[in-house]
């Protein structure tokens, strides 16, 4: 296992769980942003826990149990986290809503993509 995966699975996973963490507990520095966001977006505040928190500390957590050495979970957590960002990317590109939470989904993403693309269960090792 790479330097560079172990790094970016556990930067990947870290704001993965604090970001889905304060979107379930709706934490007021975080809220004060996001509320906007979630209006001119379209969607219910209800939805924070689940569709929108909950995916994201499951990813966390499956991450770092990939991490620990459990067979393809950690891909199929970066995968799925990919598929996640994309989509929310997607919900604010439909209402054209560039706020702050648009870019740091594009971060997100940018870090599940790069976990994803380290992984070693991916890598193909070549050996002349």
């Amino acid at each position: 296992m790479s330097t560079a995966y172990v790094v970016t699975a556990l930067v990947t996973a870290a704001a993965n769980a604090f970001s889905g963490i304060a979107a379930i507990t709706r934490f007021a520095p975080i809220m004060r942003t996001l509320r906007p966001a979630l209006q001119r977006a379209g969607v219910p505040e209800s939805w924070l826990t689940f569709p929108i928190g909950i995916p994201k500390v499951a990813g966390a957590v499956w991450l770092t149990l990939g991490l620990l050495g459990v067979p393809l979970v950690g891909t199929a957590a970066a995968a799925g986290l990919v598929l996640y960002f994309v989509c929310a990317l997607y919900t604010h590109l439909r209402v054209s809503d560039f706020s702050p939470q648009f870019y740091l989904a594009i971060v997100f993403l940018g870090l599940a993509v790069a976990t994803l693309a380290l992984d070693p269960a991916l890598v193909l090792n070549i050996r002349r």
